[in-house]
């Protein structure tokens, strides 16, 4: 595993961290979910990223790796992982359950404390903006939660590049640094690279990229159109089935055969080809088992692009 510095600051992420957005949470199965954990940070993954909602019922997933910590990174162990949160979705009813709120920002973060079982994050993010407090107030709740000593460092998520511009100024401002950018960026997500990075680059913030393989459709799951088991068939999921366009499929297939000619899956081709920019500090993968966390793992075994392949991949993005 390769460790890159993220923005300007001092700390470390892998290159490929852990999202705890599904697998992890009320529906699923503890154990494969601590042997996924413990598999990951066998292989050099130290960033585990979690959210106050993520379940399907809220808190369930940091319910369930609180557990996962306190079995197995106990001690000194606990200085060698990351563990990011978030707040900016619905928690509870009433009006101090979601958005951006001082209120509801610390309040969330001392619940995720409790289920975590930890005394501090090292990541606590703003999950998304609120349209209906200053982004002053948003951005004070987080540097409170750095001098309180319930997080190291802080973040946001969901921000659009002039709300970040502002979100950061803000914090340093105030004195705590803007930390890192979760943002949406796959292959067939790409406003990341016209309007954000820019921005993140100037204002030394890292980026670390979400959904990198858009929900599974970035794999061979769909290249013959859309399984019984997918998550596009289900109705709870985040990836529609109007999604799954035949356009789309036509580009997957395409795509599908650039990874084969390179001894690569087309998930293991997404990857590697979101870390072709330096300005992006690592890429968030999800697993639902151990078998397919190592299959991710392996695409830092061929990052590497010849100029022919990349025109090649903007020519059938386009």
């Amino acid at each position: 595993m390769k460790y890159n510095r993220c923005g300007m600051s001092g700390l470390l992420l892998p290159q490929i961290s852990l999202g705890l957005w599904h697998n992890f949470g009320s529906v699923d199965s503890f154990e494969n979910a601590e042997s996924i954990a413990k598999e990951a940070f066998d292989k050099g993954i130290t960033h585990f990223d979690i959210a106050n909602n993520y379940g399907p019922i809220p808190g369930s997933a940091e319910t369930n790796f609180g557990e996962i910590l306190s079995d197995n990174f106990k001690g000194n162990l606990r200085d060698e992982i990351i563990i990011s949160t978030k707040a900016g979705y619905t928690m509870w009813d009433g009006p101090y359950g979601d958005w951006g709120s001082r209120k509801y920002l610390l309040s969330s973060l001392d619940q995720s404390l409790k289920r975590l079982k930890v005394d501090y994050v090292d990541i606590f993010y703003s999950h998304r903006p609120d349209p209906e407090t200053p982004i002053e107030e948003t951005m004070m709740a987080l540097d409170y939660a750095v001098r309180s000593g319930k997080a190291l460092y802080v973040g946001i998520s969901n921000y659009s590049a002039e709300q970040t511009r502002v979100a950061v100024d803000v914090l340093k401002q105030l004195g705590t640094p803007c930390l890192i950018h979760q943002a949406k960026y796959s292959m067939l997500v790409r406003w990341v690279e016209e309007r954000l990075l820019d921005v993140l680059e100037q204002k030394g913030v890292g980026c670390i990229a979400f959904s990198p393989l858009a929900q599974g459709l970035l794999t061979d799951k769909y290249l013959n159109g859309i399984p019984q088991n997918s998550r596009a068939h289900n109705p709870n999921g985040h990836l529609k089935e109007n999604e799954v366009t035949a356009e789309r499929i036509q580009k997957l297939v395409q795509l599908n055969e650039i990874a084969r000619n390179r001894n690569q899956s087309l998930a293991q081709m997404a990857l590697a080809w979101l870390q072709k920019d330096k300005r992006v500090t690592s890429v968030l993968i999800g697993a639902s088992s151990v078998r397919q966390l190592n299959n991710n793992i392996d695409t830092l075994q061929n990052l590497e692009f010849t100029l022919d392949e990349l025109n090649l991949i903007e020519t059938i993005l386009k």
